[in-house]
């Protein structure tokens, strides 16, 4: 695994290694659960996410990300962890055959880095229409295994190595298993 700085940005991150760089925001309310969002138009739900910019740092996409997707700022939210390193996942030939960057034949995929947000703000404040093209029409708050289990399977393994390392910065609580769950 390729290690993370967050203070990193622009051209040091976008390798030409085929992955794009993408923040992942996995957000928490008070009780645990996790803010799980329906793509706008589509059947298929997820944690918010997005590309990094060549001119910000992962922590500048993670904001802006945060407030194009979910209506949330800076002040809204407390930072509880990231993952140590990026992680990445290959889109499906299907797919790339759509997404594919022109010109782009090297690419396979988005690597990551993670984010564990705390909501401290007010609920209220979550608006989905923060941008000319929205990314989601609907959300909830869920326990994180379901989320595991329901997103896209080319996404599973990422997300239980999300869930892996994130965890350890969750407090004991009954309401969530260990990892040895996601490994049934």
């Amino acid at each position: 695994m390729q290690s993370f700085d967050p203070d990193k940005s622009g051209a040091e991150i976008h390798a030409n290694d085929g992955y794009r760089p993408n923040v992942g925001i996995v957000l928490l309310n008070q009780l645990n659960q996790v803010f799980w969002a329906r793509r706008a138009g589509r059947d298929g739900w997820q944690f918010p996410q997005g590309g990094v910019k060549r001119n910000e740092s992962v922590e500048q996409a993670l904001f802006r990300e945060l407030y194009e997707e979910v209506g949330l700022k800076r002040q809204h939210v407390a930072i509880v962890g990231h993952t140590r390193s990026w992680l990445r996942y290959d889109l499906p030939e299907e797919y790339l055959r759509r997404v594919r960057p022109r010109g782009n034949r090297k690419f396979r995929g988005q690597k990551q880095v993670w984010y564990l947000l705390r909501l401290i703000g007010e609920e209220s404040a979550v608006s989905l229409d923060n941008s000319r093209k929205p990314e989601f029409d609907k959300w909830i708050w869920t326990d994180w295994w379901t989320a595991v289990e329901e997103i896209v399977e080319f996404k599973r393994e990422v997300y239980e190595l999300v869930w892996e390392e994130l965890c350890r910065h969750l407090p004991s609580n009954p309401f969530y298993q260990p990892s040895s769950y996601l490994r049934r």
